[in-house]
């Protein structure tokens, strides 16, 4: 799902601060808070990629091991499989039974979990300090031995097709969060199908399918272990090498992305949901993907339009108008090619194309005449607090420094990340409004309340 939904990268650290005035005095943090980020790196003889950030201001440590394989490495025929090995994970291993895995860390004071993503599967704990070689032993288990019988997979199998009916399918509008990529995106597969996958490959995949999953990703080359906190750094690394130095390398295939999608016309849907009550509608620009030139100008664009009750769209949309109930905008933060999205929900008695003509107004408007000084100010003062809140917790310097890492090469590039933000002008905020956002790009999704009637049924 998109970052309207989740959240990643940067769009996590916005979405975590609060809207601080006084520009300069949260610059002047932001900078200290990245230059004295302490990051060290190292690889093993296996070709596990370690990150140690060194921080004793609390008596914690985070773990993160980042996995290179998220939905867009499934093959057809197999999509929700990288979202199975999330549960998968937790179902022991050779020296930890099932379900161990949680109980160990819970009852250290601690806590686990793991998500997944187009782009990766994460697993994570935060322990006491104390507890850092805990930690590091049940990751190195898992890695080395997962327990993948029958039983496993069909009792997660399951538990997934149940995740799907009670958090998507008997969702008010969850549904059609998937439907929007599925349209954008056409035949691009990485991103067009969901990270849940289709219950039927699920129902239909052998053990031996799930296996080999495990044997090609979940490999100690393919992956990042971050660790943040409350440590002594030569104990850590000694840690890291006694639970991961004997852990094989495997032959694990490069990705290899394809060509951007290609979209020469506008794409327009209606879909019926018959657990919302108000119409709602999509809509999803094609856009490079993150950590390009553009998509800072285009994330700080987002804000402007639809970051909090003070930007425009809600203040026109919702405010003002009071033809929506709740509007949002942002970019999905993908690591290939990306989607610039609108999503809302129209207030009673209000038709979806009634908001849609105001958000093209805007965009023309942007494009044309640009942001106000002050607009920008604010999306950068809101981007200054999410680099001083968003990194204060030992998780999310662990978590953070560890995409990094895997997603672009060094963790170390995070300490740049601000000012790629801060460089944004005007002008090319200006700039991508007006190319970005033809007709010929968009993909529009309206949803409507009920069930379709017969005739389109038919």
């Amino acid at each position: 799902m998109n970052r309207i939904l989740m959240g990643t990268a940067v769009g996590v650290l916005v979405g975590a601060a609060t809207l601080l005035e006084g520009g300069h005095a949260v610059a002047e943090q932001s900078t200290a808070a990245l230059s004295n980020l302490q990051v060290s790196r190292a690889t093993l003889d296996n070709g596990l990629r370690v990150v140690i950030n060194q921080d004793h201001t609390v008596p914690t440590v985070a773990v993160s091991v980042y996995y290179d394989v998220g939905s867009r490495n499934e093959v057809k025929g197999r999509s929700g499989f990288a979202h199975l090995f999330e549960h998968m994970m937790f179902q022991g291993s050779a020296n930890v039974g099932k379900g161990e895995h949680f109980s160990l860390i819970i009852n250290r004071g601690g806590s686990a979990n793991g998500t997944t993503s187009n782009d990766r599967t994460n697993y994570f704990e935060t322990l006491p300090s104390n507890e850092l070689a805990l930690g590091l032993w049940l990751e190195a288990d898992r890695m080395r031995s997962l327990a993948i019988t029958q039983e496993n997979f069909e009792n997660q199998r399951m538990t997934v097709m149940e995740e799907r009916r009670q958090r998507i399918d008997n969702q008010p509008y969850i549904p059609s969060m998937l439907r929007i990529n599925e349209l954008a995106y056409g035949d691009y597969w990485p991103y067009a199908h969901s990270t849940i996958g289709d219950m039927q490959d699920l129902i239909d995949a052998p053990l031996e399918a799930v296996q080999e999953f495990f044997d090609t990703h979940y490999a100690p080359n393919n992956a990042v272990l971050s660790i943040s906190g409350d440590f002594d750094i030569e104990e850590a690394m000694r840690l890291v090498e006694k639970y991961f130095g004997d852990v094989p390398a495997r032959e694990t295939p490069a990705y290899a992305e394809p060509a951007p999608p290609e979209q020469t016309a506008e794409r327009t849907e209606t879909m019926y949901d018959a657990n919302a009550t108000l119409p709602a509608f999509h809509l999803g620009y094609h856009i490079p993907p993150s950590r390009t030139p553009d998509h800072y100008a285009l994330e700080i664009l987002a804000m402007v339009l639809g970051d909090g009750e003070s930007s425009r769209l809600y203040q026109t949309l919702v405010k003002r108008k009071e033809i929506c109930q709740d509007v949002a905008v942002g970019t999905d933060d993908r690591r290939g090619p990306d989607l610039f999205s609108f999503w809302a929900v129209m207030a009673s008695g209000h038709a979806p194309q009634d908001a849609q003509n105001i958000v093209l107004a805007e965009l023309e408007s942007i494009a044309k005449k640009g942001v106000t000084d002050r607009e920008l100010e604010k999306a950068k003062n809101r981007i200054h607090a999410a680099f001083v809140f968003g990194l204060q917790s030992n998780m999310a310097r662990s978590q953070h420094l560890a995409e990094f890492e895997l997603y672009w090469g060094d963790a170390n590039l995070l300490k740049l990340e601000l000012d790629h933000y801060l460089a944004v002008s005007i002008e090319d905020i200006k700039r991508v409004a007006g190319t970005y956002f033809e007709a010929t790009q968009r993909t529009v999704l309206d949803v409507l309340p009920g069930t379709a009637p017969d005739s389109e049924e038919k």
